[in-house]
């Protein structure tokens, strides 16, 4: 219900009156609001030129997370990649600093409870993995220390992978908002911040990132997108947690055996023996499935059957470019 969610309006006086209708800046209109989180609130808007936007109001009383939030968009509307949320801009109104980006369809959250609740039953496996396939590609991207900033070669550690930080474009997933990026130097980096809780690893716990932190966080979004819980007990509160904390182990009861193995390795307690990359855990994952990743230059990934289909066998999906999803018959 939108009454439950958090009150993320500006307490600055005079602030921006949202409405529809309203225009945070020449030719921007909004249309209706489209989500809200801890820190923003997104609503749909009319452009100048093009198709529709998503704006990202995020009040401006909280400076330091203000001015973060800033500097994480400075630094992601120069990278280029096809599962990363394009972001076109940035100003201001007043009591809030205004994110321009790509217009989505839904989250996967969202996906994952059109399929819970209305037609009872889970994420089909091919969907899913394509999706996160994409997502750990994006991760992959982002985690690797090849991008420039102040002049030095950086990684970026996302530090919020979840479900609703999962944007829909028809086939296409991208990953959005990196307000809690945090630039890595080495294997391990210092970090206070937590991000959603439930996803984090367990050394962001006692204070560190590490390059292999966001794999964990896709490991528990994985998890929850297929089954519709967590594998863990929820983390006590932020005010009851101290740096002794230790994450338990991760119940995967409700994933088959063959699953098992990439998740426990994924969601290890020591970061170095996870997966290298996400890429790798997500291959793991889609193996044992029986399915393969078709990726070839030009055309749209594709997640398929690998090998002959049993006679008698259910249908599954074969899952392709935009618009192109179909569910095929056995053969």
């Amino acid at each position: 219900m939108l009454s439950a969610l958090p009150n993320v309006r500006s307490t600055t006086p005079g602030a921006f009156a949202f409405a529809v209708g309203a225009q945070p800046s020449p030719g921007y209109r909004l249309r209706c609001m489209r989500g809200r989180g801890g820190f923003a609130e997104v609503w749909e808007a009319e452009a100048p030129t093009g198709p529709p936007v998503a704006l990202k109001f995020m009040p401006t009383s909280n400076t330091s997370t203000t001015a973060r939030e800033l500097r994480a968009v400075q630094s992601f509307q120069t990278l280029e990649h096809p599962y990363v949320v394009k972001t076109h801009g940035v100003w201001s109104v007043p009591g809030y600093l205004v994110i321009n980006m790509e217009l989505a369809e839904a989250t996967l959250l969202d996906l994952m409870q059109l399929y819970h609740n209305d037609l009872g039953q889970p994420l089909e496996i091919a969907t899913l993995c394509l999706y996160l396939w994409q997502v750990a590609e994006a991760l992959d991207f982002l985690n690797a220390r090849r991008h420039t900033r102040d002049g030095r070669k950086v990684g970026f550690q996302h530090g919020d992978v979840k479900p609703n930080n999962i944007l829909l474009f028809g086939d296409v997933a991208k990953l959005t908002d990196h307000g809690l990026a945090t630039v890595t130097h080495g294997p391990s980096t210092p970090c206070s911040r937590q991000g959603t809780r439930e996803y984090s690893a367990p050394e962001v716990f006692l204070g560190t990132l590490t390059d292999w932190s966001d794999q964990y966080s896709l490991a528990v979004t994985y998890y929850a997108l297929r089954t519709g819980t967590f594998p863990f007990p929820s983390p006590p509160p932020l005010k009851n947690t101290s740096r002794s904390y230790v994450r338990p182990l991760a119940d995967l009861s409700g994933v088959t055996e063959a699953e098992r193995p990439a998740l426990i390795r994924a969601l290890s307690p020591i970061p170095t023996n996870r997966f290298p990359t996400s890429r790798e855990f997500m291959s793991a994952i889609i193996k044992a499935h029986g399915l393969k990743v078709e990726a070839e230059p030009d055309v749209p990934v594709r997640v398929v059957r690998e090998g002959p289909i049993k006679s008698g066998s259910s249908p599954h999906l074969k899952v392709s470019g935009p618009g192109s999803l179909s569910r095929r018959p056995p053969a």
